[in-house]
């Protein structure tokens, strides 16, 4: 492909083209395997190209990844191209970081690495990228930023905890992206975004993806967009992925034993397996791992490289199942995915569409099942509601549900007998406010052990 080809020729070769992307980045993009831009690509690219600020919402495997990664990466080369036109040279010491990609989790920020990794080869220009995150040393992601960085992506913690430390400035920021904004603001980082927001530059561009809009997305939005094209896909019939929803009642105690059969019965290459916390992971792994199933865990609390493996094995067939938390399991990206089970429920019913958004990717079809007992039906009923659908009940052959809500909590697996559900656990703040109640209640004497 070359830069030459007259409209006709060019429009023929890639629908990319036409939607303003380069050649090159058409050639890119196709080399990866995308022949078509999905709906959220169709409606980004030209206004990101614009340099418009943008409030997309669009369902997890959407392709809202590249509907930002490949107007940004444009932008980089033709400022780079323009540059070597006027015979101007490479700035000397550190390269300014010029577009900053906020994301929730260390998974997702390598996701998106792997996308920049993929289609800069394809550029002339000779870009660098870094992803930094919490739970590793800091001291490689210091080190990998010393010649600076023209694409920075970054958790919150981690971005602030690299300022600090003068490894990273964003003075020069041009493009500020926050990918699953909605997740960003769950997880409790309106501080540190705050913070952030403070040391950029004034005059940028600003995009925003998120898969729900919730109230705290639209009042980030008004603080954060100037002027800004919203773009909502979630209601295109082309990106409502192909997802068989089943919801089958079981007592709590049950679950495992359950799902044991529903592996065998179903003949799932692999699935991907939901719980509410990290000592269920382990413990649901262990016992498939006990009845001969290739299973792995995957948590917040396991180091990066354990997680890495897990990915690296589960892709390549060499684990049938992985147990994950919510946390963990966000942005990850398994093709062919043909099943998701949700063993506890989700807390709240935006993450219901999160984890079933796991499998149907990139047009492939696949099954959801949530486990229901008496304890959790009102809560997956609302979930239902949110969605504007009614899943039938099913009961499974020598798994029937016998026990009623009062008595079928899982004191094990859901010690509370909550399922995890969203306004029955107490969240962390809730926990630090009981705690500083408490000690401003206790008398001086006593706090000090006196």
């Amino acid at each position: 492909m070359n830069g030459d080809m007259n409209a006709s020729q060019a429009d023929a070769a890639s629908p990319f083209l036409a939607l303003g992307l380069s050649p090159d980045l058409a050639e890119a993009v196709q080399a990866c395997g995308f022949d078509e831009p999905t709906a959220i690509q169709a409606d980004a690219l030209p206004v990101v190209l614009a340099g418009r600020d943008v409030l997309a919402t669009a369902q997890t495997g959407s392709g809202k990844t590249l509907a930002y990664v490949l107007p940004v990466l444009q932008r980089l080369e033709s400022a780079w191209l323009k540059a070597q036109a006027k015979g101007l040279d490479e700035p000397i010491g550190r390269r300014p970081t010029r577009v900053l990609v906020l994301v929730p989790t260390r998974e997702l920020a390598l996701q998106i690495g792997q996308t920049l990794h993929e289609l800069a080869p394809h550029l002339q220009a000779p870009l660098r990228w870094g992803c930094v995150f919490g739970g590793v040393s800091i001291n490689p992601q210091m080190m990998g930023l010393r010649g600076g960085a023209d694409i920075v992506v970054a958790t919150p913690g981690r971005l602030l905890d690299l300022i600090d430390h003068n490894a990273l400035s964003l003075d020069g920021v041009q493009t500020l992206v926050l990918d699953e904004a909605d997740r960003l603001l769950e997880k409790g980082f309106e501080d540190e975004l705050k913070r952030m927001l403070a040391l950029l530059p004034a005059k940028r561009q600003s995009l925003m993806f998120s898969a729900t809009f919730a109230p705290a997305v639209e009042a980030l939005a008004q603080q954060l967009l100037h002027e800004a094209v919203r773009i909502d896909v979630r209601a295109d019939e082309v990106s409502v992925p192909d997802i068989t929803q089943r919801a089958i009642h079981v007592d709590a105690a049950q679950r495992t034993p359950l799902l044991r059969h529903l592996i065998a019965q179903e003949g799932w290459s692999r699935v991907l397996v939901f719980v509410a916390t990290r000592y269920a992971c382990e413990l649901v792994t262990h016992k498939l791992e006990k009845a001969g199933i290739r299973a792995a865990a995957f948590h917040a609390d396991a180091s990066q490289g354990a997680r890495r493996e897990v990915l690296r094995a589960f892709k390549a067939g060499e684990l049938q199942v992985v147990v994950a938390t919510d946390l963990a399991a966000r942005g990850i990206d398994i093709a062919q995915l043909p099943a998701v089970v949700n063993h506890d429920l989700p807390r709240s019913p935006d993450d219901h569409i999160h984890r079933i958004g796991r499998t149907a990717r990139a047009g492939e079809s696949g099954v959801a099942v949530s486990f229901v007992s008496a304890n959790t039906e009102a809560h997956f009923r609302l979930i239902e509601k949110r969605q504007g659908l009614r899943v039938p009940r099913e009961q499974v052959p020598g798994f029937e549900m016998k026990q009623t809500a009062s008595d079928n909590a899982n004191p094990v697996t859901d010690p509370e007998g909550t399922g995890g559900i969203k306004g029955k656990r107490k969240s962390k703040k809730d926990k630090l406010r009981e705690a500083a109640a408490l000690a401003a209640a206790t008398p001086a004497g006593q706090r000090s052990g006196r």
